[in-house]
């Protein structure tokens, strides 16, 4: 370890000045998970909208939103899967075509007939099926060009990007909205995503050793503390019997399976939940809208620099499933005490709060799964954000129903208990690498 630090200082003393590969292609795929929340979160603002142009009461509503957390997370383990065999830089472009041509769809679908709700859930669950390429790809390429002992860091960059994207979609959708209509801002959204996924292809490079532009001095950082980079077949792929019964991966599944749940009443139901039942208008909806995906883009990062800060200087344990722990444990208490709080302004700050402090621990979930998965890293962490999308899922359709029995009160309640329980989840975890696949047993060795 102490070998391992002072390579990685020697290297940042001598390349400070430098454009450092690995982090441009860390940047890039920030950029990529903003835009990608740029198209997932554009519904929900214009979620009353489209309500009124579809004729959709809130559980429809719902439903449409469901939809694409559904897609989302069933696609994620086949495409953790097909990053690690493709490589992330091709799967990646690819993924960011498919969502721009279905948002696109979303404004081609007719206001008239019965069929507009089953388009729109059609729709949104074809954009979710797309958009499951994301993290297990991002993961895979953290696997591939990141130290271990940068890790925390890098994902918290990339994760920034959700509260990022999703904090600038209020006051853009809104803005577009009002001047052009809710089907102009999707056309936005669309246009913006192609850029991206062009300057990702021109950029990014599948492994380290196949990019022009990498000097020699982090090149041969990558190499010594990131043994896939080296060796890239040397490794047996985790077979998913492997990946289904690791007690590991099914402890951070079941936390990120609760993180899901509290995120995505974020994403799907706070706009409206500001606008209809605390009483702010459009406009300061929007803006009051933006602050907890501003505290997941500050949260992010900083939990990620805490994250390693505590492995380099404590424990793997310390700095990986303490800190994500923490994180979970205060967004249970943040987002509790937001709902009892009678100010909508002030509810709003309290709840943000809440958002950040669960991204504490987003890079946590994304190091560990890569620590684990190794080679696998695609498969094992899109294994792991299915259970947080199935959250995601389950929040978007049963927040309206869980408001319209006990309140929205109970709605944000419920998604504080799992924050809760996610985080004693955490203390369970063993961090180190354990779920590695035993070699292939040879035929003599079966006989004998």
């Amino acid at each position: 370890m102490l070998f391992y630090d002072r390579r990685l200082a020697q290297t940042h003393t001598r390349s400070s000045l430098r454009f450092q590969i690995r982090w441009i292609i860390t940047i890039c795929i920030f950029l990529i998970s903003a835009i990608a929340y740029l198209d997932r979160v554009n519904i929900s603002i214009a979620g009353r909208t489209i309500a009124t142009t579809f004729r959709l009461n809130n559980v429809e509503l719902g439903w449409v939103f469901s939809a694409f957390v559904l897609g989302y997370a069933i696609f994620q383990a086949p495409a953790g899967r097909l990053a690690d065999k493709a490589g992330p830089r091709a799967i990646l472009a690819a993924g960011v075509l498919w969502w721009a041509l279905f948002s696109v769809l979303v404004t081609i679908i007719p206001n008239a007939g019965g069929w507009s709700l089953l388009l729109l859930i059609a729709v949104r669950f074809g954009l979710g099926a797309g958009e499951a390429v994301l993290y297990p790809a991002s993961n895979c390429a953290v696997a591939r060009w990141i130290p271990p002992a940068e890790r925390g860091l890098a994902n918290g960059i990339i994760f920034s990007g959700v509260g990022f994207g999703a904090g600038i979609t209020p006051p853009l959708i809104t803005t577009v909205m009002l001047h052009f209509g809710w089907r102009a801002a999707f056309w936005c959204c669309a246009a913006i995503g192609l850029a991206a996924g062009l300057v990702w292809y021109l950029v990014a490079r599948d492994w380290p050793r196949e990019h022009p532009w990498l000097r020699a001095d982090e090149r041969s950082l990558i190499e010594e503390t990131v043994p896939l980079a080296r060796s890239s077949s040397s490794e047996t792929p985790l077979s998913w019997k492997r990946i289904l019964t690791e007690p590991n991966i099914l402890c951070v599944t079941f936390s990120y399976f609760a993180y899901g749940y509290a995120a995505y009443i974020f994403f799907s139901w706070f706009f409206i939940y500001l606008s209809g039942v605390r009483g702010l208008n459009l406009r300061e909806s929007a803006y009051y809208s933006m602050l907890p995906f501003l505290a997941m883009a500050a949260g992010s990062p900083l939990g990620g620099l805490l994250s390693d800060r505590w492995t380099r200087r404590r424990s793997k344990y310390a700095g990986r499933c303490v800190v994500a722990a923490i994180g979970m444990a205060f967004a249970a208490i943040f987002i509790a005490l937001g709902t009892q709080v009678a100010s909508p302004r002030f509810a709003s700050v309290v709840l943000a709060a809440g958002a950040g402090s669960l991204y504490v621990s987003q890079s946590s979930f994304w190091s560990v799964s890569a620590a684990i998965g190794k080679r696998s890293a695609g498969a094992v962490s899109g294994f792991m954000n299915m259970g947080g999308q199935i959250g995601g899922a389950l929040t978007a359709s049963l927040s309206p129903v869980i408001a319209n029995h006990l309140g929205w009160g109970w709605s944000f309640l419920v998604s504080a208990i799992l924050c809760a329980s996610g985080a004693l989840v955490w203390l369970r975890v063993d961090p180190d690498p354990v779920a590695v696949e035993p070699p292939p047993v040879s035929k003599a060795a079966q006989r004998v």
